[in-house]
């Protein structure tokens, strides 16, 4: 009979093991053991603050949070909808965007370019028309600049709620300022360097946000139905209640109209309380997880 140990051992490899394959996709452990042990310069070294948040078992819920946030855009969720196929294939939607973040974040420079490359071709393919008649362009630098926005908001956010470390004010501003090369490389038009300039910026994007058809699809698919087995459904629960509570206010009430969800119905005390639940159990499942790799590389 094994030791109790043992036993709690091997539910910390299995647990780890199934939140690291949805997360990472079947390809994860190689495309970790390429990112984090390919030797030569990264965008970030070690000590850089994008490193510590993108690291963060919070990022699973500022990355749910800005994945609502982002949707309240118009135009931004009108491009989502007809081209991204995250209904028919979610899960491969947060592979190559958790890849992506680990690439650019832990990854070699080339490493780094290439990844910026792909998706600057995929963006340059994408036109279309919202149900308005409005005509949008995915490398439009305007809606560039919301996305990363809204990611930078939510991430950050999380990583100060829930993150093992939170940041100082200095290291907050640092964070924005590693992640606006992203940004920029991407084709976002100055995008914001520190917490003033991305407050102003999500002001001058609020009179254009708004919920539509398409962003209630969006809520009801992540919050209330996600394509997820049973025993997953009350640790998500938690997930999504801390992902909503992180919202404005505004914003939490837009997303939330109409989704049925029960995450509009949680406490903000009870929905940080189940966050920290919830990152805390992400932690002990994945002790050795990709982004606390050996970091031993130089910046570039």
């Amino acid at each position: 009979m094994a030791s109790p140990t043992t036993a709690v051992r091997r539910i910390r490899r299995q647990a780890g093991e199934a939140v690291f394959l949805r997360v990472a996709g079947p390809h994860g452990a190689r495309n970790r053991e390429r990112i984090h042990l390919t030797p030569g310069p990264r965008w970030f070294g070690p000590d850089r603050p994008v490193r510590q948040v993108h690291g963060d078992a919070s990022m699973f819920v500022g990355g749910l949070a800005a994945l609502l946030l982002q949707s309240l855009h118009p135009v931004a969720m009108a491009a989502v909808a007809a081209h991204s196929g995250y209904r028919g294939d979610p899960w491969g939607r947060l592979h190559r965007t958790s890849t992506f973040l680990a690439v650019t974040t832990f990854g070699t420079s080339a490493d780094a370019e290439a990844a910026v490359a792909r998706v600057r071709a995929v963006h340059a393919r994408v036109r279309g028309r919202t149900a308005d008649g409005v005509p949008y362009r995915a490398d439009d630098p305007e809606l560039l600049g919301w996305v990363h926005a809204a990611e930078a908001v939510c991430f950050l956010r999380a990583h100060q709620l829930y993150g093992r470390h939170p940041l100082d004010p200095a290291g907050c501003d640092a964070y924005l300022a590693d992640t606006a090369r992203v940004a920029r490389a991407l084709g976002a038009e100055r995008p914001p360097q520190d917490v003033r300039e991305l407050a102003l910026r999500m002001a001058r994007y609020r009179p254009a946000l708004r919920p539509t058809a398409a962003s209630r699809d969006t809520a009801r698919f992540l919050l209330s139905d996600p394509p997820l087995p049973g025993a997953a459904r009350l640790p998500y629960a938690l997930l999504a209640a801390a992902a909503v509570d992180l919202l404005p206010s505004w914003a939490r009430t837009a997303v939330t109209a109409g989704s049925g969800s029960a995450a509009e119905l949680v406490p903000g005390p009870a929905a940080r309380a189940g966050g920290r639940v919830v990152t805390r159990a992400i932690r002990w499942a994945l002790p050795a997880a990709p982004w606390r790799a050996a970091q031993h590389s130089s910046s570039g």
